[in-house]
């Protein structure tokens, strides 16, 4: 049994009553809404939609002081953090917008859950985990388009009112967002909302006490009231895949670039060198480019245009990440970066001015630049080949 009044839906499911609060994320009616329903309701357990890493983020503000950007580097993580930084500028820009913090209406959560002695659940699943898995469904042109679309919300100017802000919780609106979504990007809805709605219903319905509060981004509430009476599997929605196939053709393309460079230069030295320069100069050069626009170092710039060549040939390392360990020697991060990283993420001129985004960011283009130049150099040596057949 369902009943909905502004932006609140009550559900009874197995004798508990959960109460559902949809929000726009940086809506000051938002936070309001949460603070009032909470103390009116006074319920056994509030669950907001953050998960153990974004709860941390909200409330230990100094945790980027003790990040190891080495660290993130050599484990991989310069992508993820770079991603989870740019889409949650776009958040933070608006919030500033109107005076109000990103989430506020999530810290409402928290506050009046201990204000009311009810218990906080932390009802999101883990971030990584539904970026992996965003990552591993969208494909090669589905990664590139994710990619473009990050880098506009940066870019992007563009401030709505705070009326058209509140309309994005209506059903109807939601709806026809949810619909283009699908259309747009088919295979990014499944892992970041109808997942998230499985996973978050099954948070849901265990938290503790007779009467549950939910604070929740108004796009789950429609599959929330779906999935809420449904039996959920939890480990299938908490694993990361692995796909062979991605790792079949990283080393079946280094593998037969070098095999028809070494054919050619038996059959003919000439152009095997020809092929060997053009490999070299079409890696070098556009990892180097990436290591450019990101405003590297001239010494960055040139290890990513020795390196892209080399890890090129090697799937398991890459010339980003020696790039950004040069870039982190040569511009180390001091106190002062990590202490405005959450202010500098709002433009495209704090990106690049911070040393810490701009250490992610020619990372991340570099390795761009180098999977560009594979392609190109690749299909240039190709090329080669057959003319000298």
């Amino acid at each position: 049994m369902a009943s909905e009044k502004e932006n609140i839906t009550r559900l009874h499911v197995n004798d508990k009553e959960i109460v559902l609060i949809g929000t726009a994320h940086v809506s000051r009616q938002s936070a309001e809404q949460v603070k009032e329903v909470i103390e009116e309701e006074k319920p056994d357990s509030v669950c907001i939609e953050l998960d153990e890493q974004r709860y941390q983020s909200m409330t230990e503000r100094d945790r980027w002081k003790n990040m190891d950007i080495f660290k993130v580097i050599k484990e991989k993580k310069a992508s993820l953090l770079l991603m989870n930084l740019a889409i949650s500028s776009f958040q933070k820009r608006t919030a500033q917008q109107f005076g109000i913090k990103s989430g506020q209406e999530m810290m409402q959560g928290m506050e009046s859950a201990q204000d009311t002695g009810a218990e906080l659940v932390l009802a999101d699943r883990d971030i990584q985990v539904t970026f992996s898995r965003i990552w591993h469904q969208v494909g090669f042109w589905g990664k590139a388009k994710l990619l473009m679309m990050i880098v506009f919300s940066i870019f992007n100017k563009e401030s709505i009112s705070e009326e058209e802000l509140e309309k994005m919780k209506s059903q109807d609106m939601l709806n026809s967002m949810l619909d283009d979504l699908t259309e747009n990007f088919p295979r990014l809805k499944t892992p970041l909302i109808d997942e998230r709605d499985q996973y978050l219903s099954h948070k849901i319905k265990e938290a503790p006490g007779d009467k549950v509060v939910a604070v929740l981004g108004a796009a789950h509430v429609p599959g929330i009231k779906k999935e809420i009476y449904q039996k959920q599997n939890l480990p299938a929605l908490l694993h990361r895949p692995v796909s062979v196939a991605p790792k079949v053709i990283a080393w079946t393309i280094p593998i037969l670039i070098v095999a028809v460079i070494a054919y050619t230069f038996y059959a003919n030295p000439s152009a095997g060198l020809q092929q060997t320069i053009s490999w070299l100069l079409w890696n070098g050069s556009f990892s180097a480019l990436g290591a450019a626009v990101a405003l590297g170092h001239p010494l960055t710039v040139l290890t990513a245009f020795v390196a892209a060549p080399l890890t090129s040939l090697n799937p398991v390392i890459a010339a980003g990440w020696f790039a950004g360990i040069v870039q982190a020697y040569l511009r180390r991060p001091n106190v002062q970066d990590f202490e405005t990283l959450s202010d500098d993420v709002h433009s495209a001129k704090g990106f690049w001015g911070n040393k810490v985004t701009r250490i992610l960011l020619i990372v991340v283009l570099a390795n761009v630049g180098s999977t560009l130049g594979t392609m190109i150099g690749g299909a240039d040596v190709i090329r080669l080949f057959f003319e000298n057949l």
